[in-house]
C-alpha cells in the first residue's frame, strides 16, 4: 500500500503536546506510525502544504489546462508542472491521509490550493455534456481517505450545535470523489481553544480511534460498516 500524507497546518510539529504545536500534525504522525508498525512495507509520500503551499491557480493556469497537450507552449507546461507532480503523487496513493486544522470554519487556503491543483479536467475527472446535468466523472477510483482534523471550538459533527458552521469536513467529502475516494473516515479533536478536560478527552479519543483504524487498515479490513461502528463506540466512551 502507498500512503499519501498531506499536512496543512500552518503550525509546525515542535513536540507532541507542546504549546502552539500542531495537533492535526501530531495525530497524523501517530496514525502513520501505527500503520507502518502493523505493516512496515508501506510506502509513504509526504506533502507538506502548510509549510510549502501550492501556487494559486490563475487565468494563465486555467488557459493551460484547457489547451490540448500537443499544443501547449513551454510556458504553459511550466505552469502545470506543479499540478502534474501533485497529481502523480495522488495517482500512486492507495490511502490518502489529510491532516488539517479548521480555519474560520473551513479548510486552510494552502489545502484549498492543493485541491485546486489536483482536481483537474482530463486528469482526475472528465467533462462530457452528453451525461446531462452531471457531466463530471472522476477518472480515479478505489482509494481510501482518512481525514484528521482539529478545531478550536466543538459540536461540528452531525447533530452537533455547530453542524451548520462546519465547512471543512463536508467540503472535503464532496471533493474526495475527484480524488478517487471510495471510503472516507473522519477523526476530529475539538475544544482546543478551551484547553480544558474536554479538550484532553477529545484528543485522547481521537488517538484511540486512529490507533484502531491504523490496525484495521493495515490488516486489510475493508468492512466499512464494522469500522464505522467501532469508531462510534470509541467516540462514546468516557
Amino acid at each position: 500500500m502507498t500512503i499519501l500524507l498531506v499536512e496543512a497546518s500552518a503550525r509546525p510539529l515542535t513536540s507532541e503536546g507542546a504549546s502552539h504545536s500542531s495537533l492535526s500534525r501530531s495525530l497524523a504522525r501517530v496514525f502513520v506510525r501505527k500503520l507502518t508498525e502493523h505493516s512496515p512495507e508501506e510506502e509513504i509520500i509526504y506533502r507538506d502544504v502548510g509549510e510549502s503551499p501550492p501556487a494559486f491557480i490563475s487565468h494563465e493556469w486555467i488557459g493551460a489546462v484547457f489547451t490540448p497537450d500537443d499544443r501547449r507552449t513551454d510556458q504553459q507546461k511550466q505552469l502545470l508542472s506543479q499540478s502534474d507532480t501533485l497529481i502523480d503523487e495522488l495517482v500512486r496513493a492507495d490511502l490518502i491521509v489529510i491532516s488539517t486544522p479548521m480555519y474560520n470554519y473551513g479548510m486552510p487556503a494552502a489545502l484549498k490550493a492543493w485541491f485546486d491543483q489536483v482536481v483537474r479536467v482530463n486528469k482526475t475527472f472528465t467533462f462530457d455534456l452528453s451525461r446531462g446535468d452531471f457531466p463530471l466523472e472522476p477518472t480515479l477510483s478505489g482509494k481510501t481517505l482518512v481525514l484528521i482534523t482539529s478545531a478550536g471550538e466543538f459540536g461540528f459533527s452531525q447533530g452537533g450545535i455547530r453542524q451548520e458552521m462546519n465547512h471543512l469536513g463536508p467540503h472535503i467529502k464532496v471533493l474526495s470523489k475527484y480524488l478517487g475516494v471510495q471510503t472516507m473516515y473522519e477523526i476530529t479533536s475539538e475544544y482546543q481553544e478551551f484547553n480544558d478536560d474536554r479538550h484532553q478527552n477529545s484528543y485522547a479519543k481521537a488517538l484511540r480511534k486512529l490507533r484502531f483504524l491504523a490496525r484495521e487498515l493495515a490488516d486489510g479490513n475493508n468492512q466499512n460498516r464494522f469500522i464505522e461502528k467501532r469508531l462510534n463506540m470509541i467516540g462514546q466512551q468516557v
